[in-house]
């Protein structure tokens, strides 16, 4: 298993997490100068990493109501290696969009949830994936996050009544994980 750090919980009685946010960063992919960027699978090294994360998902009950994911082979590949982990019934949403999406195009895509969703999963790409993270956290938090690696999974908490009241600042990190 790979190493978590769960920073010191708010305690202000004022707050209550509405919404989680899952933050993934695919798995581990080969690198071949003759495949495509989108089409590239995960290596080894990944589908073992998507094995630790299953088990830490059961373990720590971790279970989203939605996934996005990007419609590169490589995320695809990280949810199909963790799907034993999630409910039966989550819908797996992949999106072109999401393909190495910049940090206000993820932003904008979880604006857009329904309000009657309390959490999702976003698997996607680096820088996009990080920026989003540190930028959606509280600002006495962002040094939590220095890196994310490949198959790092941020849990981001809010207390945001509304999806499009999503923002910079809006987040308090429950934990991230490495794997």
């Amino acid at each position: 298993m790979g190493c978590t750090r769960r920073p010191g919980q708010w305690h202000d009685s004022r707050v209550t997490y509405l919404r989680r946010i899952f933050l993934l960063r695919h798995a581990k992919s080969e690198h071949s100068g003759t495949t495509a960027d989108e089409h590239r699978p995960l290596a080894g090294r990944g589908h073992r990493a998507c094995a630790a994360l299953a088990d830490h998902l059961r373990e720590h009950q971790l279970a989203p109501d939605l996934v996005l994911c990007s419609s590169a082979l490589r995320t695809r590949q990280t949810v199909a290696g963790i799907a034993a982990a999630l409910p039966a019934t989550v819908p797996v949403l992949t999106e072109d969009r999401l393909y190495l999406a910049e940090p206000a195009e993820l932003l904008t895509r979880l604006r857009e949830l329904d309000d009657g969703l309390p959490s999702v999963l976003l698997v996607g790409h680096n820088p996009g994936i990080h920026t989003l993270a540190v930028a959606l956290l509280d600002p006495a938090q962002r040094d939590e996050v220095p890196t994310f690696p490949t198959a790092a999974l941020a849990v981001l908490e809010t207390g945001a009544h509304r999806w499009v009241d999503l923002g910079p600042g809006t987040t308090h990190l429950a934990s991230f994980t490495t794997f």
